[in-house]
């Protein structure tokens, strides 16, 4: 990530861009006269749509990223002089402690239905938030996840932030890749994929308005839950075995290890007759490739490399 950031600004000319903007954030317009000064992100992938764009002196913090996951080296460089302002979820209070003007988060990402950190309770303190599309399923009728509503985003807030050529360059670049693994695999057997995030008595999974469902099928395959109309939710094992899986997707963050994850799954009676499990056939990824944001492309590229090795 951290040579991508220095190609793009290195081509990077001046900006001007006329305020007022308007952007569509869920189902609201949201208003800025000016490009953010204070803002926070919420959450590894977000913030590294934020460091991507090159936004870090627009920032006076970022949180929950070590809460959860362990961030190596360029992103971590790339912040360097920040604070993070909560490992896990800000209050209110911690994002009035810090005077932030704006809040880069998301439905579940930092955001709760009926929570105390919402658009319309920062609104009257003069905190404007700006929403994951994504995450919009979660308060909205949404459609099927894609990776166009990353591209939203990133093009969102370089109007946000008066960078739009460095947004557009980006999304450009990612388009590339995009466009490289669906030629790749077009016409070839669609595999049957399982992601498992968490949970014993019930598999936390992602239904078909994660963006998974998005990052599956464009690298070639199918995921088993297509069917279910929600973001992340939780499932039945009994559901997957009916599925059989041919990969599971192993996503790499919380106190389990991905190995720890695997053995489960190894050692769970009920779940032998899975055809992934019977031929050990694993996709271990970050949290940061498999929720929305700049990592997706590399989830894409390497979820169709294993599943060429079995098609």
């Amino acid at each position: 990530m951290a040579v991508l950031l220095v190609s793009l600004l290195a081509s990077i000319t001046a900006q001007a861009s006329s305020y007022p903007v308007t952007v569509k954030s869920c189902s609201r317009s949201v208003v800025f006269t000016h490009p953010p000064a204070r803002a926070v992100s919420q959450d590894v992938n977000l913030t590294e749509m934020m460091v991507a764009l090159g936004l870090q002196s627009h920032m006076v913090g970022y949180s929950g990223v070590t809460g959860w996951n362990k961030p190596t080296g360029g992103l971590m460089t790339a912040l360097k002089g920040l604070p993070e302002v909560a490992t896990h979820y800000p209050t209110v209070e911690t994002l009035l402690n810090v005077n932030a003007d704006f809040f880069f988060a998301g439905w579940n990402y930092g955001m709760m239905v009926g929570g105390d950190v919402t658009p319309q309770t920062l609104k009257p303190l003069g905190i404007q938030v700006y929403e994951l599309t994504e995450s919009c399923s979660l308060i909205e009728p949404s459609a099927t996840a894609s990776l166009e509503q990353v591209y939203t985003d990133l093009a969102n807030l370089g109007k946000i932030f008066d960078v739009e050529d460095r947004a557009q360059l980006l999304i450009t670049q990612l388009r590339k890749r995009q466009q490289a693994v669906i030629h790749r695999v077009v016409g070839k057997k669609k595999p049957r994929v399982f992601v498992y995030d968490s949970g014993e008595d019930r598999a936390f999974t992602a239904g078909r308005q994660a963006i998974p469902q998005a990052l599956i099928e464009t690298a070639g395959g199918r995921n088993v839950l297509d069917g279910i109309s929600a973001s992340w939710t939780q499932i039945g094992w009994e559901s997957v075995v009916e599925a059989d899986p041919q990969f599971i997707v192993i996503i790499d963050y919380g106190e389990r290890s991905a190995a720890e994850k695997i053995q489960f799954l190894r050692e769970n009676p009920a779940l032998q007759s899975i055809e992934a499990i019977q031929n050990k056939r694993f996709v271990v990824l970050p949290y940061s490739a498999m929720t929305p944001g700049i990592q997706n492309l590399g989830a894409i590229e390497a979820l169709a490399a294993a599943f060429d090795e079995e098609r």
